[in-house]
């Protein structure tokens, strides 16, 4: 077995991420434990889950690291109907994944479903991928050159609590359609749909240690996809902060990463826009699955001319979202992930210097509910306006015309999704090329479409997930020249 040595590098614990302050080094506990599931609706136990020591983690990935040839000698076709007959349970199986998600979650449940059924869509898209991984014949003197795509190895997929299904499928489905193998960590708070995903996939047909799920603390499991050498390559979702410490520790061996963290995304609202959608969606745009989400259009920027029209229209349209039980049909949002989550929501809010225009409604009681909440900031520097909140909280300021949207739009760290109203073409067109993020909408608030690219600008990330191009980021290119004589 591979032993670890220390590494000196800390995870700390931040958004959609369980990786917790910790640093290997002799002495540390490496053991890996239980953890209660607990239900966010309702504060209860739903059930406890064994988490993977650091000799569990080694196991796994060495076991990955075995199975990887006979994989990627699957032929094409082959290894396309496995994944597409995965994709068939994942859809057999929905309505047990979404109330799955709804227990452990606190997702609505037609969010959940919405979610197991992206899974069923990932996999369909990527399982046409294996026959598709076509290299180049490149003309040369003396012979014929040529490109292969190969796969990489064993890929760590670290995935956060916020949207465990999804965030999952976006990787393991390109990954194994590049033949790779997976090792899977899901977030310590949120297991069970991985582990019920890892178990269809092992009823489709894909063989043992292919695709691997192992529950475990991001100080043990997470960290050891950074530092193990068996693991090609590390996908992230979470925090900055976690990122950057994964990307310094990937380069102790060159690994490669693709990071998909935080945002604090701006939804711009110009005067000649619907305004009325524009303020009966926004609260979509931010409060969907509780704020617990990177994309978020958590600043809502509003031409001054039309700034007051659009709260007054905007209040009524907060005061609608349905914050009930997460089961129930109707229901537009559910609750916090955890106590500890609301409180860091709060610390934003309450407050003599926060300036709260209005509020939702949240049941009280038990679980960990927030009401959606409006707030509005005194300056583009107050802390609500410029970090990421991850909960039901949204700030609104007024601009004064495209180049005064554009500076405030682009004047964060992030860069990651976005929302441009305007009846205007030109304009639309100009602003949305202006907006440094990697995923816009105009006149909408879509952020994620498994055919199209996703993907952060500035330090909400690096490389892109989904879409066609997605393959390349599991894969080298290899290239072979093969002389005349």
């Amino acid at each position: 077995m591979t032993q670890l040595s220390p590494t000196g590098n800390e995870f700390v614990a931040s958004k959609g991420s369980d990786l917790t302050t910790s640093t290997f080094t002799r002495g540390t506990n490496l053991s890996g434990g239980t953890h209660e599931v607990i239900n966010p609706a309702t504060a209860t136990i739903e059930t406890t889950v064994e988490l993977a020591s650091l000799q569990d983690t080694d196991a796994a990935i060495e076991r990955a690291a075995a199975a990887f040839a006979s994989w990627r000698a699957v032929a094409p076709a082959d290894r396309g109907r496995l994944l597409r007959r995965f994709a068939e349970l994942v859809d057999a199986a929905n309505e047990e994944l979404a109330q799955l998600e709804v227990r452990n979650s606190g997702h609505t449940i037609g969010n959940a479903r919405w979610e197991a059924g992206n899974v069923r869509d990932v996999l369909n898209y990527y399982s046409a991928a294996p026959e598709r991984l076509i290299g180049k014949q490149i003309p040369v003197a003396g012979g014929i050159d040529v490109t292969f795509a190969e796969p990489l190895g064993v890929i760590g997929i670290i995935v956060p609590w916020n949207f465990p299904m999804p965030i999952a499928g976006w990787g393991f489905a390109p990954a194994l359609a590049a033949g790779n193998t997976v090792v899977l960590k899901p977030a310590e708070l949120t297991p069970l749909t991985a582990i019920r995903l890892a178990e269809l996939a092992l009823e489709a047909g894909i063989p043992p240690d292919v695709f691997t799920v192992l529950p475990g603390k991001g100080s043990i499991v997470g960290q050891r996809f950074v530092t193990h050498p068996a693991v090609r390559k590390v996908c992230f979702t979470g925090s900055t902060s976690v990122g950057q410490q994964i990307m310094r520790g990937a380069a102790d061996q060159v690994k490669r990463i693709t990071l998909e963290l935080g945002g604090k995304s701006a939804n711009i609202v110009f005067a000649d826009s619907d305004i009325e959608k524009a303020a009966a969606t926004a609260p979509y745009g931010v409060f969907d699955n509780a704020g617990q989400d990177c994309c978020a259009r958590s600043r809502i920027l509003v031409e001054a001319s039309v700034y007051d029209r659009f709260l007054a229209l905007l209040e009524p349209a907060v005061a609608g979202v349905q914050v009930i039980d997460p089961a129930l049909p109707e229901a537009e949002m559910g609750p916090l992930i955890s106590a500890r989550q609301r409180e860091v929501v709060s610390s934003y809010v309450e407050g003599d210097s926060v300036d709260v225009a209005f509020r939702g409604d949240a049941p009280e009681g038990p679980g960990f509910w927030y009401p959606p909440t409006v707030v509005l900031p005194r300056s583009t520097s107050d802390r609500v306006w410029r970090e990421e909140v991850f909960g039901p909280v949204v700030s609104v300021l007024p601009f004064t015309g495209e180049a005064d949207a554009i500076a405030k739009a682009n004047d964060t760290e992030y860069g990651l999704s976005g929302s441009i109203w305007t009846r205007d073409l030109g304009r639309a067109l100009r602003v949305s090329r202006a907006v440094e993020a990697g995923n816009l909408s105009v006149n909408s608030h879509s952020s994620v479409r498994y055919s199209t690219p996703f993907g952060g600008f500035k330090q909400s990330g690096i490389g892109r997930e989904l879409g066609p191009d997605a393959l390349a980021a599991f894969t080298e290119t290899k290239n072979v020249f093969y002389a005349n004589d």
